[in-house]
Formats: C-alpha cells, structure tokens, sequence
C-alpha cells in the first residue's frame, strides 16, 4: 500500500466518523424535538389526528405555536345572502359558492359566493324535523373534485345518521343530489342534543359530534355513539388508529357536541353545550373522557379532561367553530355574539373577546375563508330567534 493510499484512506475513515457523528447528534436532537408531552394525563396534551404528522401541518413549526396578540379585531365586510330558512350547515365549494343546509325545510340550497343569489339544490328524503333535529352539518368528500358527494347529518323517525349523495350540478335545479347513501345509523335522536356538526379531518376521515339526546347516561357508555366525537372512514367504518378497538368513538363524556374545527397543526377542537353552568370549548385527545354528567365546565377530578376555555350559558350557548389568524372563533347562539379565543398550542393563550355582541341575533355557524376571513351565519329562524322580516343571512367577515 503506498503512503498516498494510506492517506486518502485515512482521510475516507475520519470522514466517515464525522458524518457518523453528525448523524447521531441530528437523530438526538430529532428524538428532542418531537417528544411529546401527551403521556398519562386526561387533563393535558396535544391532540394530533390519528395518521398523520403535526410538524406536516404548518411550514413553520414554531410559528404555528406563537401565540397571537391578545386582542384581535372583527369587520364585516358585507351580506353575501338573505332570506335563509333555519340554516344549519354549510359547506364552501371549490369555486367560491356555499352549499347551506336548512334544518327544518330538509333542502340544500347554493349560495353563490358574489352575487348571493340562492338555487334549490334538493330535498334530502328521510328527514324528520322536530326540535332541535332535522338536517344538519354538511361537509364535501375529501376527493370532491372527482366523486363529488356531499355528506350529510340528519335526524330521521328513528334515529340521527350521516349520509352521504351525489351532488350533480348538470341536473335541473331542486334535482340536483343523489338518492341518500346512509353510511352510519343509530345515533340517539332526541328533541334536544342531537349534535349534528360533521367535517373532514386533515386525515381525511369523517368526524362527527352527537349529543346524548337528554339521555345523560349514553355519554360515558363507550357502547353508544350518543354524547361523542366520532371517527370514521369516508364509508362509515371506526377509522383506523381509533382509540378503542373496532369503536367509532373518539372522545366520550360530551353533552352535545356543536363545533369541531382543526389548528395548523392538526389539532382537533370541538364547542359543547352545557346545562344550566357552563359551555365549553375543548381541545380533543383521543381517547378522552370530557367528563358529562359528572362534570360541567372544569373540574378538580383528573380522570376529566378539563375545557381550555368555559363561559356561562347566556353568554355562550355555543354552536360552529372554525380557526384562523392563530384563534378559535366561536358562534354563540344565545350569546348572540362571535367569540376570539386565542391559542398557544392547546391553550387558551389569552382571555376570550366577544365581537357582534347583539348586532345579528342568533350566530350558527362560521367556517374559514381565508386569507383571514370567515363566513358567518345566523340561526334567528330557528324557533328561538327574533327575526326581522323572517330571515337568516351569511356574512364575510375579516378577522385578526
């Protein structure tokens, strides 16, 4: 071997120490870094949605946990539409239209996103209106691009379910969806507390939230699908990686469940009613027990998780949820106003700010826009409103 041999071969051994080296302080500080602090405790954690990765959700990892400001702001910029009948649900489109849903009237109806102007879409068959039951959330398949189905939650004679139709829009409007394909039955129906808010997750599976329909005791029965968060597969299947084996529940001890929306992260957070108390607003670990009826807002019991924020029931009566500009906005029907909570991580980084207090009445629902805005919709038809001229509308609101 000549000495240039025994040289380069040298300098090939300590190159390969140093990259071995690099190697093992970057595995090191990888371990570090996504180490979760989640272990052991109901009352704390981070919830991630099963399958998927929380440092994919955001392209800047840190950023996504920097607290907004305190204070944030609200202005509506306009009424995009008028003359809604008990809107519930609703659904942006991927040209910029809203499919809303009335509850009483079992129609769907598109909105245009410019003009307002409002085209029946159809009459969802098998639904059966009676207080606060009837057609509900709506949400788009994840791959409505090529299928396009609608899903649907709707209480029926018997029961609550979630459906799923084709929506063809080359059809004669009012003829438009697709006879109703159930792809989950036997949700308690009451004439209260039948949940109803239906999304996709960043995992693309369906998750609903129920109410236990007065019956107090169905919420802390793992076996009922009453008082839960629901996880399942586009077709109605538990959704691997659920928490309990061959189980669609997700999160139980709920007493109806009104909201659920998504952080940058992944992280699930979902809107309650309360009783008499308190409402709440909880950030969702799988798993969980959220502690109905035993417990009402926050508790000293750990077997609880604890809400990240509680408000009395006349201020609150919480109904839709969506996140934007680092906060979790939150309709308020008798509350009647639009609550900012902001985050840092799975907690409340500030104290709650209401907007609109009063100035449209009952607020059912608000999904994201973008580019920080919001739509917002009203529930003053409902039976519990007091409507002027009879109607509900869907703001676009800017919000920071």
């Amino acid at each position: 071997m000549t000495g240039r041999t025994r040289r380069v071969e040298g300098t090939m051994i300590v190159q390969r120490r140093a990259v071995t080296a690099v190697l093992a302080v970057a595995t090191l500080l990888m371990t570090a870094g996504c180490s979760s602090d989640d272990g052991g405790s109901p009352g704390g954690g981070e919830s991630t949605a099963p399958g998927s990765t929380a440092s994919g959700a955001s392209p800047t990892r840190q950023a996504a946990d920097d607290a907004p400001p305190a204070k944030g702001s609200v202005k509506v910029l306009r009424t995009v539409a008028e003359g809604l009948e008990t809107p519930w649900g609703l659904a942006p489109l991927p040209d910029g239209d809203l499919l809303v849903s009335s509850r009483d009237e079992a129609t769907l109806t598109r909105v245009d996103g410019e003009t307002g102007k409002k085209t029946e879409v159809g009459e969802v068959p098998g639904v059966s209106p009676a207080g606060e039951g009837g057609l509900m959330g709506l949400a788009l398949s994840p791959d409505y691009a090529s299928d396009h189905m609608v899903y649907a939650y709707f209480t029926s004679a018997s029961d609550n379910r979630i459906v799923r139709m084709l929506y063809d829009e080359q059809k004669p409007s009012g003829a438009q969806l697709g006879a109703p394909d159930t792809i989950f039955r036997g949700i308690p129906k009451g004439f209260v507390h039948n949940g109803g808010r239906i999304a996709f997750g960043p995992d693309k599976m369906l998750y609903a939230g129920t109410g236990e329909s007065g019956d107090t005791g169905l919420s802390q029965d793992k076996e009922s699908p009453g008082g839960k968060i629901l996880r399942l597969t586009p077709e109605g299947e538990p959704a691997p990686g659920n928490p309990f084996p061959d189980s669609p529940v997700y999160s139980y001890g709920h007493r109806n469940v009104q909201g659920l929306a998504w952080d940058t992260k992944q992280r699930l957070f979902a809107s309650e009613f309360g009783q008499d108390t308190w409402d709440e607003l909880n950030a969702i670990k799988p798993g969980d027990n959220y502690g109905w009826p035993q417990a009402e807002g926050r508790s000293d019991d750990a077997a609880f998780h604890n809400p990240i924020a509680q408000w009395g029931t006349d201020d609150a009566s919480p109904s839709g949820i969506a996140y934007a500009e680092g906060s979790i906005w939150m309709a308020g029907l008798k509350g009647q106003r639009l609550w900012r909570i902001p985050l840092k991580g799975t907690e409340a980084s500030a104290d709650p700010q209401a907007f609109l207090e009063g100035e449209y009445g009952r607020l059912r629902t608000v999904v994201s826009a973008g580019g920080g805005k919001l739509w917002l919709m009203t529930s003053e038809t409902d039976g519990r409103g007091s409507p002027e001229g009879g109607d509900d509308r869907i703001l676009e609101v800017q919000v920071s």
